[in-house]
């Protein structure tokens, strides 16, 4: 039987040549190359303040640090996410204070955010679930009225537009992934989109030690005064030459993402034991995750399983693990969703005949 995945790394044969010249050029590390694909990003994002990075997570927690958050504040922020999105609060000696979701996208609900302020809040923390743009507009309102920072984790939604304009474009942070199964991958890596040009030229200290790299020094190796501490966090050259070539093909890639979740929409519309998540007109999903929400799930997946398609809600809820017991708070529209939210397979490598079979193994039953 053949076996559709949830996930697939898409890796070019094209790739190999650049990477065989940066290998054998003699820098690998933060480079020329890293130069390149940050300028290939501000282009394509229209976002002039950009940072290549190691990881999302690291670019996570340098937005955190950039936009103010320290030890004992508060950081407003969905639990219905990976916990890179959360454990870089942690990482600050902040406290994530989990707001609940809206039942309709699987996003943070901005009605549930204004209550949760404090004296101590510091930064709204949001995800765009699966690629589907939060509902932006009524947070920046929420953040404006009560002087917060916005940090973006955009991990899943590289190519997802709202309002026009590219997310984690338009807050004061965006953050993308670039990690091995996302839209692109750069093996692993990450990017931190700025707003003003201060904190991208702070940033660009911090994820080198807080060096600035760029003066002529009397010993190249040796460092001028480092005035902030920062860490190791910054992407090198290998990364970014893949990146470089994987930005040939994304638009490609997010167009079957999207295609596919377009014929689900409209094939599965309607279907016994489903419902679906509703598309708005406003913002357009780069689809990383097609979710639905099924009745009876764990029946849904051993059905799947058995014909060979797979499912997963991806993400646990944060708030459920040990570390964060403290910070427990009752979350119903959260708890209600989690009991039915499942995604299935809707990437790239899902050919025409593959989706028709997923569609067809669930209008079946379970």
């Amino acid at each position: 039987m053949k076996q559709i995945p949830l996930f697939k790394v898409f890796m070019p044969e094209s790739v190999m040549e650049p990477v065989k010249a940066t290998l054998l050029s003699g820098y690998v590390g933060q480079g020329p190359r890293v130069e390149d694909f940050e300028k290939a990003l501000s282009a394509r994002l229209n976002a002039p303040h950009v940072l290549t990075v190691n990881s999302a997570t690291s670019g996570l927690q340098l937005a955190l640090r950039l936009a103010g958050v320290g030890a004992g504040d508060e950081v407003i922020t969905t639990p219905l996410t990976c916990t890179a999105t959360n454990w870089p609060i942690l990482a600050q000696g902040a406290i994530p204070v989990w707001a609940d979701v809206d039942e309709d996208s699987a996003n943070i609900d901005p009605a549930s955010i204004e209550a949760l302020i404090t004296p101590r809040t510091k930064a709204i923390m949001v995800v765009h679930w699966g690629g589907t743009p939060a509902d932006l507009q009524e947070i920046w309102d929420i953040a404006r009225r009560h002087g917060l920072k916005i940090i973006e984790d955009s991990a899943h939604a590289f190519g997802s537009t709202y309002q026009g304009a590219h997310v984690g474009t338009q807050s004061d942070f965006g953050v993308f992934s670039f990690q091995a199964i996302k839209h692109m991958t750069t093996v692993d890596g990450g990017l931190v989109i700025a707003r003003q040009a201060a904190d991208c030229e702070r940033g660009r200290l911090l994820r080198w030690y807080g060096i600035d790299r760029e003066p002529r020094r009397a010993d190249f190796r040796c460092e001028d005064d480092v005035v902030e501490w920062g860490w190791k966090f910054h992407m090198n050259d290998l990364a970014a030459t893949i990146g470089l070539e994987q930005l040939k093909y994304v638009d490609a890639t997010i167009a079957r993402h999207r295609d596919n979740a377009a014929f689900y929409q409209h094939e599965l519309s309607g279907a016994p034991g489903v419902t679906l998540l509703p598309v708005k007109s406003d913002r357009s999903s780069a689809y990383w995750l097609y979710t639905l929400k099924v009745e009876n799930r764990a029946a849904f997946m051993a059905a799947m399983k058995d014909r060979g398609i797979a499912t997963s809600r991806v993400h646990e809820r944060n708030d459920r693990h040990s570390t964060v017991a403290e910070y427990r708070r009752p979350l119903p529209r959260l708890e209600r969703l989690v009991q039915t939210m499942i995604c299935i397979p809707v990437g790239w490598w899902v050919d025409q005949e593959d989706r028709r079979y997923i569609v067809d193994s669930i209008k079946k039953g379970w």
